[in-house]
């Protein structure tokens, strides 16, 4: 099954440490980036989507952080 996970977090070095957490976990990036203004906050943003290819079959009870 291919799964599928968007990672988001405050653009902060906490971004880049998740997004490369992910890769050496065997995610694979998935588009480009993005990059908004939270104004409730006051912060940016930064965003990846990311995908990977497992053994089984997908069930709304997959949990995603798991692979």
């Amino acid at each position: 099954m291919k799964l599928y996970r968007f990672l988001s977090e405050d653009d902060t070095s906490a971004f880049c440490h998740k997004v490369t957490d992910a890769l050496n976990k065997g995610w694979e990036l998935e588009g480009a980036p993005t990059y908004a203004f939270d104004a409730a906050r006051g912060v940016m943003r930064c965003g990846q989507a990311v995908v990977k290819e497992v053994e089984g079959t997908y069930t709304p009870d997959t949990k995603l952080g798991a692979h």
